[in-house]
Formats: C-alpha cells, structure tokens, sequence
C-alpha cells in the first residue's frame, strides 16, 4: 500500500491575514460513502522574538470583517459542493 503524505485542504480563502481551509472526509456508512466538509479559520502572524510565522485562532476587532468574509466563502463553498454531492442521490417522487 503506498504512502500518503499529510492530508491537504481542498479550498483555501485568504483575507489578508486570515485564512479559511475547507477539508473533506469521506467514509463508509451503511454502504455507502458519506462525505462531511469541515471548516478551520486561523490568523497568520509573525513571532516578535523568533521572527518565524505561526498561527493562532485568537482574533483582535478589526480582524473579525476578514473572518466573516473567509468564513462566508468556506461557507458558500461546502454548501454548493454538498448540493452537487446530494445531486447524485435518487429523487424521490411525493
């Protein structure tokens, strides 16, 4: 069986400092793959004493316009995808 390497978002929205990563799980329930999304929003920032980029989920006031404008897109972006997903179903007549 190869190896697979760490697994990678499949969408990304930047803001300036503040991204949005979308992930996707699939697994098997009742026979069927069953997919989830879900959504980490973090801020990027520079260490003052060690000069190296970390990132934190503490956000200051005037980040909060750039994580609804993230969160919005991730948003959008999982909602249009699942409908594509639940596409696929069988309709059932009423």
């Amino acid at each position: 069986m190869p190896q697979q390497g760490p697994k990678q978002p499949i969408k990304e929205y930047k803001a300036g400092s503040v991204k949005a990563a979308v992930w996707k799980e699939e697994r098997e329930e009742s026979g069927r793959t069953v997919v989830r999304h879900s959504v980490r929003i973090s801020k990027s920032y520079r260490d003052r004493q060690t000069g190296d980029w970390k990132e934190t989920e503490y956000y200051f006031a005037n980040d909060l316009p750039r994580l609804a404008l993230v969160a919005q897109q991730a948003f959008e972006f999982v909602a249009l995808k699942e409908s594509e997903d639940d596409s696929d179903l069988p309709t059932v007549a009423t």
